[in-house]
């Protein structure tokens, strides 16, 4: 809690007053103008200084004969998500693996973070999920025009059969515009119950119930990061295919 704090205060001191004027013209107006960045996007902030400065240090520090450990959980990562997005994207599927390598990350980090005592999960808060949700929308919907054209893309919304497509087309549309709501539902709604599960079990006097809470947090943290990314590589495969 003490490091989220700290963060927290050293963002405002530094950046608290741009960000402020920045959300002054844009139209939103914070509760406390001098400390307009909140403990949520402070952890934010932190994931994603952490995964550049891994990178980095990864891309600086290449090696073939004698790879270092940080070296090695990276490769070991991208073989996962490589592999997974080969089997469900397929040919062609280098160009998104970076994309969804990148939210599978950010999500986990940010679930984990509520493993630390007295830290709310930023995943737990609605904001966080809708921005990789509408992210992740924006996304794959990119790439599908970009893959298929703008008509081409189009026909996907419009059915096998032109006859139905004045029925399909807004089926498709509205469907496709709840998978922001389904995405940030479900990952939000699952962190914020982890979160009340940890409490209650450190709430509870027995060594053992915290750490069974912990374990409990740990996991559903490890399986919505897979969903969130598999989501995400079912969305582009989908946007990106040829019909035949």
């Amino acid at each position: 809690m003490l490091a989220k704090l700290a963060i927290t205060h050293l963002l405002n001191d530094t950046v608290g007053g741009p960000v402020t004027h920045l959300m002054h013209l844009v139209g939103y107006h914070p509760a406390n103008p001098a400390a307009p960045i909140n403990d949520t996007f402070a952890l934010e902030f932190v994931v994603v200084a952490g995964l550049i400065l891994f990178f980095l240090f990864v891309r600086l520090t290449l090696s073939v004969e004698s790879p270092n450990p940080a070296q090695q959980i990276a490769e070991m990562i991208h073989e996962y998500t490589g592999g997974l997005s080969e089997q469900i994207i397929g040919t062609g599927y280098e160009r998104f693996q970076a994309f969804v390598t990148c939210i599978a990350l950010f999500v986990l980090l940010n679930n984990c973070a509520g493993l630390i005592p007295g830290v709310i999960t930023p995943t737990s808060q609605p904001v966080v999920p809708l921005g990789i949700a509408m992210l992740t929308f924006l996304y794959y919907n990119f790439h599908g025009v970009r893959e298929q054209g703008l008509i081409g893309y189009i026909k996907h919304f419009m059915g096998p059969m032109w006859w139905l497509a004045p029925l399909m087309f807004p089926i498709d549309i509205a469907s496709h515009l709840a998978r922001i709501l389904s995405l940030t539902i479900r990952l939000y709604a699952n962190m914020l119950a982890s979160d009340l599960i940890t409490l209650v079990a450190f709430s509870l006097a027995p060594l053992a119930v915290p750490v069974l809470g912990l374990g409990l947090h740990f996991a559903v943290s490890l399986i919505q990061a897979y969903v969130f990314m598999l989501l995400g590589m079912i969305y582009v495969a989908e946007a990106t295919a040829h019909e035949h």
